[in-house]
């Protein structure tokens, strides 16, 4: 089944409901009012609706170019000399992406295990990105082999929600990624 193009007028809706959004959940959180954004970016709640079902579905639209970025980076880390060091760097860039949203990394959390979540566009290519470098690291024997991706993709949203609450503290999510990546070595 071929899906048609948007007409003009649609698809100038959807791009500038999506730059409002991303502007609102930069200042405000993801939990930005969608009233809100509807309002800002001159259309109605219903048009909102009608191009992102829910809130997830504007979230995966909005991240959708961060994930393509982070899923670059995972391939070129693969031919990494130094996997573990490959692996710490895309967990660590995760976090960093995540970091720029308030609200993010609770909201991927709690996608985490909802496969029918908008967000699991974004975080289903992210598993196997990351399950790849995970691999390469075990295999090299710097990673216990116990430890799984989604083991890793919590912890690093569970650092990105500390740092988020910690605004104060700039190092706090590399220390905590430091303290974490000390108990995946065998």
């Amino acid at each position: 089944m071929t899906t048609r193009p948007m007409r003009a007028d649609a698809r100038r809706n959807y791009e500038r409901l999506l730059g409002v959004a991303r502007s609102a959940f930069a200042e405000h959180g993801t939990d930005a009012s969608l009233e809100d954004v509807a309002k800002r970016a001159g259309v109605g709640i219903g048009t909102l609706y009608r191009h992102f079902p829910n809130r997830h579905a504007l979230m995966n639209a909005i991240f959708q170019s961060e994930v393509d970025v982070l899923l670059a980076r995972s391939r070129e880390l693969l031919d990494s000399a130094h996997p573990c060091t490959a692996l710490v760097e895309w967990l660590r860039a995760i976090i960093t992406h995540t970091g720029e949203y308030r609200g993010v990394a609770r909201a991927l959390m709690s996608a985490s295990h909802d496969d029918s979540s908008a967000l699991a566009q974004c975080s289903v290519p992210m598993r196997e990105a990351g399950s790849a470098l995970l691999e390469r690291a075990q295999l090299a024997g710097s990673v216990r082999v116990d430890v799984t991706i989604g083991d890793l993709l919590q912890l690093t949203n569970a650092i990105a929600l500390a740092a988020e609450q910690a605004p104060d503290d700039p190092e706090l999510a590399d220390r905590l990624l430091a303290l974490t990546l000390r108990g995946l070595k065998p």
